[in-house]
């Protein structure tokens, strides 16, 4: 368990599985960065925080909640949480594009439950993903495996942010949607890299994302 002094923000758990040097530049050297789909992602983000919480015939919805946990030591605030007429209960998590090959979101998600779970001592077994790009809502089962990756993975984000040591930069294809691209310089990295191929690609980028 960890002490309130010790907690970190809940999306860092999300920032560390997608790639450990963009959770280093926004939870170790406190930079961060804003591009297209951050800026979209954020619009989307308000909008759904700034609505009012709603009740229909089975189902209330709470906005925003402030959410803890000290088995994880982390702290932030859900988009929604759907609370039900026979008891059950749903964290509703809003993404801007679309699913993921890894479970970085299926994790923050789960830290979400985890969370919900100790403040209000009830088990949650099930979460949600909804995906703007795709208009698309995803139920998410809250496995053991799942439970047993986000724990881990809090462990690790803990000792990461306390070692301070930012991870050289690995060029992927993820890294062209990452709002720290032209900080972190990825393509700078390793043998036989081009500056030029670098602007060609980064022009292509902004044609594409002015197209969709």
């Amino acid at each position: 368990m960890y002490s309130e002094s010790d907690y970190l923000l809940l999306s860092g758990l999300q920032h560390l599985r997608f790639c450990p040097r963009q959770c280093a530049l926004i939870h170790i050297e406190q930079q961060w960065s804003e591009n297209f789909f951050t800026a979209a992602g954020r619009v989307q983000h308000e909008k759904v925080h700034g609505n009012m919480a709603e009740s229909r015939k089975t189902v209330k919805t709470e906005r925003n909640l402030k959410i803890a946990s000290a088995l994880l030591g982390i702290t932030g605030c859900t988009d929604a949480v759907e609370f039900y007429s026979d008891g059950k209960i749903i964290p509703v998590e809003y993404k801007h594009g679309k699913p993921k090959e890894n479970t970085c979101d299926e994790v923050q998600l789960c830290a979400q439950v985890i969370c919900l779970e100790e403040m209000l001592c009830r088990t949650i077994d099930e979460g949600a993903l909804f995906y703007f790009k795709i208009r698309r809502r995803i139920l998410i089962p809250i496995t053991d495996e799942l439970r047993k990756e986000t724990i881990e993975l809090a462990e690790r984000f803990h000792r990461f942010v306390s070692d301070g040591k930012t991870p050289a930069a690995v060029y992927s294809k993820k890294c062209e949607s990452c709002s720290f691209i032209d900080e972190c310089f990825p393509e700078s990295a390793g043998k036989n890299k081009s500056a030029v191929d670098y602007i060609r690609r980064r022009l292509r980028q902004g044609v594409s994302a002015l197209d969709e």
